[in-house]
């Protein structure tokens, strides 16, 4: 009994170490990046036709921390990455240490991605759509607050939900899920994504359409990389028990 709490302690210590460092990256980045802000500002409206307004003082720091929280959180995440991955490795056997390991540069490079998706393709093609649906009929203008308060919707959330191939293969990788379990429960998955489509959205049909489909389709490449995952986990764990008996 006396080792099991001995053991707990040891996990809840080197967790929080693993915390302190996250946080600590994170907040080091949030500096950084509050410096440079108004180079960051000046490179999102650098193709916008209409200069942004703010009602009032506050309105400027607002957008001035939502973009350096932003650029923090994407400079944190291989760090955070590392850290997980450091956190488990005591308990994985060393060919899967080096195949984990290949995640977390994945999982900086989909974030990337996802918000490269986000920015590129669903963000214009909302804010054009919704721009043209007052026609002539109103005179359009954005205040600073609501016009990134809109590019954070239209964008962080595909960062976050690019990364789900890679954390599926993780837990694939893990022996945590398998790809027949993903299958089992797609229509639920589906309509977790629908929803979360909807919510992370504005209430029009189109977006919530340009951003179902990409997570839908995110889950099927989820399920197939899972499927290689996993076929690759049994085959190791086969030679595994062939060369050593099934001694660990």
């Amino acid at each position: 009994m006396k080792d099991q709490e001995l053991n707990v302690i040891e996990h809840l210590e080197e967790l929080r170490k693993r915390l302190i460092i996250i946080i600590a990256s994170f907040m080091i980045f949030f500096v950084v990046s509050f410096i440079y802000v108004k180079d960051i500002y000046k490179w999102f409206v650098r193709d916008l036709d209409v200069k942004l307004i703010v009602l009032g003082p506050s309105d400027v720091l607002w957008v001035y921390f939502m973009l350096a929280t932003v650029i923090a959180v994407a400079a944190t995440i291989p760090v955070f990455a590392l850290e997980a991955w450091l956190f488990v490795r005591p308990a994985l056997k060393p060919n899967e240490r080096k195949i984990t390991l290949t995640y977390v540069p994945a999982l900086f490079i989909l974030f990337i991605i996802g918000l490269c998706f986000g920015y590129f393709i669903i963000f214009p093609t909302v804010l054009n759509f919704l721009i043209e649906l007052s026609g002539d009929l109103m005179e359009t203008s954005f205040t600073a607050e609501k016009y990134f308060r809109f590019l954070m919707y239209m964008t962080l959330p595909f960062g976050v939900l690019f990364e789900l191939p890679i954390v599926v293969m993780f837990l694939t990788s893990l022996g945590i899920i398998n790809p027949y379990v993903l299958q089992k429960v797609r229509k639920y998955a589906y309509f977790i994504l629908v929803i979360i489509a909807v919510v992370i959205t504005p209430p029009d049909f189109m977006s919530d359409f340009l951003v179902s489909i990409p997570l839908l389709f995110l889950y099927e490449i989820s399920i197939n990389l899972s499927k290689i995952v996993y076929k690759r986990k049994l085959k190791r764990e086969k030679e595994w028990e062939e060369k050593y008996g099934g001694e660990v």
